[in-house]
């Protein structure tokens, strides 16, 4: 069934993730505040539109994949923002990675308006979302996720419904802590190995095939040994899922050192300017910390 779809938020990750819905035949309504984000959509058939209010009317399934909390408050709650038209029967389905409490009140604010909420934030990176391989966490309304969860599977492989409104991101949450934990032991791994004079490469062949083998080591394993930062997923933006997974663990009363030292490490990337780096650009915060060369 053919739908008609608004995607709001086309940087390095949603840009390709709209591509896989045009390509299948929908038709895209694409908004992005930065309007030479969506040329090379526009280009490939999406209709460009020139307000968030121009999507939500427009279309009846809206996705959203911004940067910060901030922003989703803006696209959904704000002036102009995707709730201040008539939304009734529309269903709106986040995908930044956000605060579980926004994405309780969006879900409340939206029923309300007669229209249907999801959170669903992804993990993969650009590397997932080019090829339609990214894990999909869904919170909210059972029957509401499984009408479109065709939409979905055009988007990523893994995709779960994790229950109520909010879980989605708590999930999200859940993955970043053990993404942050992977990142450091992968760029202590190969620091290590440098300094024992290890040929790198030889090193990851090894160890990505045993016991210590993940998504960080085949995929921002090499790029690191490139020296290549460009982002997959920027350095600012993983900082503000740690600050929410360790406010959210505040709240429970839950002790994550390991998390605080990844953050605490990310936090001084920023101070170095390099907060729109890939988050692979963490061993640059440990080379300086051991007064090696970058």
């Amino acid at each position: 069934m053919k739908r008609k779809i608004g995607w709001i938020g086309v940087g390095v990750m949603g840009n390709a993730m709209s591509q896989h819905l045009l390509k299948a035949g929908h038709e895209l309504f694409v908004y992005s505040r930065t309007p030479s984000k969506k040329v090379n959509l526009v280009e490939q058939g999406a209709i460009g539109c020139s307000s968030i209010i121009e999507v939500a009317e427009s279309a009846d399934v809206i996705f959203t994949m911004v940067s910060f909390p901030s922003d989703v408050k803006k696209v959904y709650l704000e002036e102009k923002g995707l709730f201040q038209t008539n939304v009734k029967n529309k269903t709106f389905i986040d995908m930044t990675t956000n605060a579980p409490s926004l994405a309780m009140n969006l879900y409340e604010v939206g029923k309300e308006l007669g229209a249907s909420v999801l959170d669903a934030p992804v993990s993969g990176g650009d590397v997932g979302a080019r090829n339609a391989t990214l894990s999909i966490m869904v919170g909210g309304d059972e029957k509401v996720f499984e009408q479109v969860k065709d939409l979905f599977q055009l988007l990523g492989k893994n995709i779960v419904y994790q229950g109520k409104a909010g879980n989605g991101q708590h999930t999200k949450m859940s993955n970043q802590i053990a993404l942050a934990g992977v990142m450091i032991g992968v760029c202590e791994s190969l620091l290590y190995g440098d300094k024992m004079g290890l040929d790198l490469p030889t090193v990851l062949k090894s160890i990505a095939g045993g016991a210590a083998g993940s998504w960080t080591l085949d995929n921002l394993a090499p790029r690191i040994l490139k020296s290549d930062f460009e982002p997959g997923f920027y350095v600012e933006h993983f900082i503000k899922d740690l600050r929410i997974a360790l406010e959210e663990a505040d709240r429970m009363n839950l002790a994550l050192p390991g998390l605080a030292l990844v953050k605490q490490l990310y936090t001084a990337l920023i101070a170095q300017g390099k907060g729109k780096k890939g988050t692979q650009a963490l061993i640059l915060a440990l080379k300086q910390l051991n007064n090696i060369a970058t």
